[in-house]
């Protein structure tokens, strides 16, 4: 990265008497006017740590993101696969071994691991006051931005994209798939061996046990404008806990074993072992049935009742970042129209986008209104009658670990 030079040596030594170096430095940083950010990220590398289990999502990192913008601003991106909670555990470490020199740039996540990221203080910003696209083509007063799974995000995220979970199945298979939980329960009793889902410590599984217990709890309201506490969670879970061990002995191998990852649900889908799968992106079927993974009569729904569980999700900067102007253009780069047009197209992501459509015109609004998102996704008035949002962090983890002595070790 390039190193600014400071000729006022004795102000610069004096201020830092004053502020820790990773303070001083964060201050020069947000002095800069966004032509000297992008100035100064010319000819650096920036490295995004991600979740690498979506072919689509890598297809749009891969060959649309990382030429784009290394032709647009001369930064190279680097992608690198990791689970988000491997990445929040990386810099834990570094932070408690005093490391201000990183490995990370950009961190995609949003829930429980923003919660944990800003709890311990491991997020450079705020940022998105830094990011031009965002001041211009999104509602910077939206909520859906302010709040993550309930966390205020303070400008230290910046939002990427809107997702919504789906059910996937082979309509060669299943004439009319099921509209709320009773229905489900019912056809998995009527097709034993024939669904599953992925344990509750993978990201889709504990997302599909959510779904669960907003359908057994009193009311999602009551479970969306309540506190979360351990003595609440568990009334409002003993439903859920009930409706999964009556399913358990008609699963995939009568509940014995559960697939680690959606992947592994996936290629269960795929070889027709199961005739059902699903995912927290309503667009995601798209490439893996242009791939020939998923059969091509492969068809998507919700459930009516609960309803279908939507977030946004994220971009962030962890504080120790050692190219923090390379990592501000580049989240700026995915935030801008283009990107994200781009990124909407079924042959790469597919998913929603979170930008503001009436601050949208010309050849942008014409772009989004004409794309064409496939056949396996829902349309949005079908997708926006059945959303409803995510619920507090803290039931994530609390879910994976009960799950176990509930369902696992019943």
């Amino acid at each position: 990265m390039k190193k600014r030079m400071f000729a006022m040596a004795g102000v610069v030594f004096l201020a830092g008497c004053n502020m820790t170096n990773g303070d001083q430095q964060e201050q020069e940083l947000s002095d800069l006017t966004w032509d000297e950010i992008t100035a100064e990220a010319e000819g650096d590398t920036v490295r995004l740590y991600m979740w690498g289990g979506d072919e689509g999502i890598n297809r749009y990192i891969d060959d649309y993101a990382i030429p784009a913008l290394k032709e647009a601003y001369d930064v190279t991106l680097e992608r690198i696969p990791l689970d988000t909670n491997e990445i929040i555990q990386k810099l834990e470490t570094e932070k408690r071994a005093g490391q201000d020199d990183g490995t990370i740039d950009i961190i995609w996540m949003n829930g429980e691991n923003f919660k944990r990221a800003k709890e311990n203080e491991l997020l450079y910003g705020p940022i998105t006051d830094q990011l031009p696209a965002f001041e211009e083509f999104y509602d910077t007063e939206s909520l859906d931005f302010a709040y993550d799974f309930g966390t205020e995000t303070e400008g230290y995220e910046a939002p990427w994209g809107k997702v919504q979970f789906v059910f996937h199945y082979d309509s060669s298979k299943i004439d009319e798939p099921p509209s709320n939980l009773e229905e489900l329960s019912a056809w998995i009793q009527e097709n034993p061996g024939r669904f599953t889902y992925p344990a509750a410590d993978d990201f889709t599984g504990n997302a599909f046990l959510r779904h669960i217990l907003y359908g057994t709890a009193s009311s999602v309201d009551t479970l969306l404008e309540e506190p979360f506490s351990e003595e609440f969670a568990a009334g409002e879970s003993a439903g859920m806990w009930v409706y999964l061990n009556e399913i358990e002995s008609n699963l995939w191998r009568g509940g014995e074993t559960y697939p680690g990852t959606l992947e592994e649900l996936d290629r269960l889908y795929s070889q027709g072992e199961v005739w059902m799968t699903m995912g927290y992106n309503e667009a995601r079927a798209e490439s893996l049935v242009a791939d020939g993974i998923f059969p091509d009569t492969t068809k998507a729904f919700v459930l009516e009742d609960p309803g279908s569980i939507g977030n946004t999700h994220f971009l962030s900067i962890p504080y120790n970042s050692p190219s923090k102007e390379a990592a501000l253009t580049a989240i700026n780069f995915f935030l801008t129209p283009e990107a994200q047009l781009a990124k909407l197209d079924p042959q790469y992501w597919g998913e929603n986008t979170p930008i503001d459509p009436s601050k949208l015109d010309g050849d942008n609004l014409a772009g989004f209104e004409e794309l064409d998102r496939g056949a396996t996704v829902l349309s949005q008035e079908a997708l926006l009658e059945s959303f409803v949002p995510e619920v507090d962090a803290a039931y994530v983890p609390w879910i994976e670990d009960e799950w176990i002595n509930e369902v696992v070790s019943d």
